[in-house]
């Protein structure tokens, strides 16, 4: 009996330490890294700089809207009505190649490489001053980005592609769109891979401790990638829950107990 109550015991402590606590899942602890939990978040975000394969939403008004009308691209919709939509700013709005630059009409090639979008307005205007329209015409450039696309990847609700039709967003506001991350998921060691003209990088943020929000990856970037690891404890097979962990001991130790009275009486 005695090495089936040492069995019992190494399993016991096996399983309860691998319940999953709330310093696992709950987000933004203060871990003593603040001296409070009034945090004052500094305006980390730098203004993004425009990468190759990005798509831009241009468009240029003015008081004749037929002087205009052949730099501001439309499609139609499933219901018939004109405008914008996802599918219709793959095809018709300003894809960034290889090089850097992007096709506009009248005007041909432009670089926008590493340019920001309030960069890119003056530099089309300034062009559109230059070649079509007389210095003295009241236009009105306006550029955007075409959604801020990122991908999610692992222990998170929903995987793949996202797109938010917003300026800013931080990294809890993009984990939240994807379905937020899973119970056994790793929210303590968050992958971000963000794209740089000179390739790729990883980067690591904490989303349990509250000093993630002065991070400066705290605020996603357009073509992220948020990829959330496994916790050692799902690989252990271990209940989620005290209640789950207790279960699974259970059941292992009426197995146990059971095979050894077998054992015994054979």
């Amino acid at each position: 009996m005695k090495p089936l109550i040492a069995c019992l015991l190494l399993v016991l402590v096996l399983f309860s330490s691998s319940c999953i606590t709330n310093k696992d899942v709950v987000y933004l602890q203060n871990k003593g890294t603040i001296a409070n939990d009034s945090l004052q978040i500094k305006a980390l975000a730098q203004p993004y700089r425009v990468q190759i394969d990005d798509i831009l939403s241009i468009n240029v008004k003015a008081l004749d809207a037929e002087l205009v009308r052949i730099f501001n691209p439309t499609s139609t919709n499933a219901g018939g009505n004109i405008g914008l939509s996802e599918q219709g700013l793959y095809f018709n709005g300003f894809t960034v190649d290889l090089h850097g630059n992007i096709e506009f009409p009248i005007l041909g090639e432009i670089n926008v490489l590493g340019f920001t979008v309030e960069e890119i307005e003056d530099k089309v205007k300034d062009l559109l001053l230059e070649k079509y329209f007389k210095e003295t015409a009241q236009i009105f450039v306006t550029v955007k980005l075409a959604g801020l696309r990122y991908t999610t990847l692992g222990e998170i609700a929903n995987k793949g592609t996202q797109v938010l039709y917003r300026e800013r967003v931080n990294i809890l506001e993009a984990v939240a769109n994807a379905g937020d991350i899973s119970q056994t998921g790793n929210r303590k060691d968050v992958l971000i891979v963000r794209q740089y003209p000179d390739g790729q990088k990883i980067h690591h943020i904490d989303l349990t401790d509250i000093a993630a929000m002065q991070s400066e990856f705290y605020y996603i970037q357009p073509n992220d990638i948020i990829m959330v690891k496994p916790l050692k404890r799902k690989a252990l097979g271990a209940g989620q829950t005290a209640t789950q962990t207790i279960t699974t001991i259970a059941s292992i130790f009426s197995v146990m107990v059971s095979t050894y009275f077998l054992a015994r009486n054979l």
